[in-house]
């Protein structure tokens, strides 16, 4: 997948790039089997225990508006990663060498919220504002169910806006919200299912509840220069690090290479198996409707 210089420009200019078809149909249905083998609980992990077999695929998909760090637990999205067309498109718009740190399933069934206003460099530091999501639309996305909107250029500046509660349950998850520019400069991202979107770690982006009856099931990785460090999940102060090592040269390590070499191959990799559903409103009721009726019948 070789961008044009116009494209190049536009992602540093804009702070995103959509590329249509940079997955295949065939590569959609995979992706889409596999989500529902993690929902189901096939693949052994105490964050997605097994469900009813009886329960219906749309039953299933229910159960989670995102499942975190699918990689380390699902071979599927593990190859996902490092997929040869976003592979190629990092190369390009972030550095010839490029790790992954990341990975986040968004199912989004219909009626559940979206993300308030954020910047993933609140949560994901770099040290050289290289941060890159990597955004797999595995089905349409709309303005309808739950697209995401982007503040063209706000990355340009560098500057982690403040956050704050949103007070919106009903539209977006528990985040915070970041808040103090100017909301009226947001435009929809509107794409067909096989594009990719890229957005860099500073654009402000959000999306909104899923208003329609169609999912809004989506992959989302987050990729780096491989050459800058990585300060995140930094020892917290009851474990201090250690005297011969700064908080400026923190590195996490439980990363995954996609384009080029690392140059910290010499530390080694902490491969860790920590996977996760992120909480929703929703999702806590259902659950605790079912636990009742669980122990209603016994």
């Amino acid at each position: 997948m070789k961008l044009s210089p116009k494209q190049v420009e536009s992602y540093r200019e804009n702070g995103f790039l959509i590329v249509e078809g940079l997955v295949s149909r065939a590569e959609l249905q995979e992706l889409k089997d596999d989500t529902l083998k993690l929902c189901r609980g096939e693949y052994p992990h105490p964050a997605f225990p097994p469900l009813p077999a009886n329960l219906s695929d749309n039953e299933v998909l229910e159960h989670y508006l995102c499942l975190h760090q699918v990689h380390r637990i699902s071979p599927v999205m593990m190859k996902y990663i490092a997929h040869p067309g976003m592979a190629q498109v990092l190369s390009q718009i972030v550095a010839p060498d490029v790790k992954c740190m990341q990975s986040m399933l968004f199912v989004k069934p219909p009626d559940f919220p979206g993300q308030a206003w954020h910047q993933d460099e609140l949560y994901i530091p770099t040290r050289d504002r290289s941060l890159t999501g990597g955004w797999i639309a595995i089905d349409e996305a709309t303005k309808a169910n739950g697209c995401l909107w982007v503040v063209p250029g706000s990355h340009r500046t560098g500057y982690l806006w403040p956050q704050k509660a949103h007070e919106q349950p009903d539209e977006f998850d528990f985040a915070p919200m970041s808040y103090g520019f100017d909301e009226r400069e947001e435009i929809p991202v509107e794409v067909p299912a096989g594009s990719a979107v890229f957005f860099n770690g500073y654009t402000l982006h959000r999306s909104r509840r899923n208003r329609s009856n169609i999912y809004r099931r989506v992959l989302v990785n987050h990729y780096m220069n491989a050459y800058s460090l990585l300060p995140w999940n930094i020892p917290v102060p009851q474990q201090p690090v250690p005297k011969h090592v700064s908080a400026g040269q923190a590195d996490f390590r439980d990363v995954i290479m996609v384009a080029g070499k690392d140059p910290y191959e010499w530390k080694g990799y902490t491969r860790e198996n920590g996977a996760y559903a992120r909480p929703c409103e929703k999702i806590k009721q259902r659950q605790a409707a079912e636990k009742q009726l669980a122990g209603a019948s016994k």
